[in-house]
């Protein structure tokens, strides 16, 4: 299957050890052009991630790894959901703590969350020891594992208050079923799902109950995910390999399933991790269209959704992914390792959009 290999650098910011040293760049001036204040948000975690703000931009959700390898053979290496009070730092985990979590996102207008998780794999234990070894010896030898997420069968998506309290699950077909976000309204989630075949890794929209999904993408072979409605509802962004094996490209749909096209088409870099502004005119993603220190870097950009223009938003050496606005588009969530020396952690800036022509 043609996942999320394309991963083989962003999966050091996650899963592997920290990438190698870069060398420290002038790049902060042109950074702060768009980017004011920055400042790293998630300290007490071994590596955190892919953060989204509440619907009141108080707090954030967001995913991290509490143990560091070879601590303890028997202890959960796996990300688990956390919130965090963004006025007091406070942080809880929301999740069960058992076996793998990925993609949780705040209702718009209703006190929910939902996030993907494989609490209920009988086995989910039985993956902590072999995963632990194996972070551990790379570690030893100073080893990068090329990462693959496996697209876990046993992975559902389930809703729960923001406590984490009431959790319910919302899908139950055979096979994984992740990578959800709600529409503007609360009322629909789009997701990813291979329910019709395991190589057939499609987007699927669905009440916000679990009930009536209905398939969104017709690629069958290919990995399309990561999807978020437009501010107004009317679209789906997302990505996927349909050009080339592994190299992920931005996409755009409409929600009844027509009008899909691609936004970008560089094959030669991958870009992924689309999220819209609230203008809904533009979108901010990763994409490595250029390399430092002789390999690809990740760095985030703003695009127009209807020109393709591109504006170039970070600059620090290291990489920066998974970027999300605020609800009044005045901040931007993001992660990083910034100088490529540490796993990754959240981070926060005031947002500047790019003047308009």
């Amino acid at each position: 299957m043609s996942g999320i290999n394309t991963f083989w650098m962003v999966a050091t910011l996650f899963f592997g050890q920290p990438a190698r040293p870069i060398a420290v760049q002038a790049w902060d001036a042109d950074e702060s052009v768009h980017l004011k204040n920055p400042r790293q948000l998630t300290r007490d975690f071994v590596r955190a991630g892919e953060a989204y703000f509440s619907p009141d931009g108080k707090s954030l959700i967001f995913q991290a790894e509490e143990i560091s390898p070879g601590k303890d053979a028997n202890a959960n290496p796996f990300y688990q959901i956390f919130s965090m009070n963004l006025a007091t730092g406070a942080t809880r985990r929301v999740s069960p703590g058992v076996g793998k979590t990925t993609c949780a996102f705040y209702n718009p207008v209703q006190e929910k969350i939902i996030f993907a998780s494989t609490h209920l794999d009988a086995k989910a234990k039985e993956k902590y020891a072999p995963e632990n070894a194996a972070r551990a010896e790379e570690k030893a030898k100073g080893i990068r594992r090329r990462y693959q997420w496996d697209f876990d069968g046993t992975m559902d998506i389930f809703q729960a208050n923001p406590d984490g309290t009431e959790l319910k699950r919302l899908t139950s077909t055979p096979g994984y079923d992740a990578e959800g976000s709600y529409s503007p309204d609360g009322k629909q989630i789009v997701f990813c799902s291979n329910r019709t075949g395991a190589d057939n890794l499609e987007l699927f929209i669905m009440d916000s109950d679990g009930k009536n999904p209905r398939q969104l993408t017709k690629a069958p072979g290919c990995y399309n995910g990561g999807p978020f409605f437009s501010p107004d509802g009317k679209r789906v962004i997302f990505r996927s390999d349909r050009s080339k094996k592994d190299h992920l490209q931005l996409y755009v749909i409409n929600t009844d399933g027509t009008g899909e096209r691609a936004l970008t088409s560089d094959l030669d870099w991958v870009c992924w991790g689309p999220f819209w502004h609230p203008d809904n005119q533009h979108i901010v993603y990763a994409g490595a269209n250029h390399a430092v220190a002789g390999r690809p870097n990740y760095d985030i950009y703003w695009m127009e959704v209807a020109t393709g223009k591109k504006t170039r938003l970070t600059f620090a050496p290291g990489a920066n992914v998974l970027p999300v606005f605020s609800p009044d588009g005045k901040q931007m969530v993001w992660t990083s390792n910034r100088d490529g020396r540490q796993p990754s952690q959240v981070w926060i800036a005031d947002f500047v959009a790019p003047a308009k022509d």
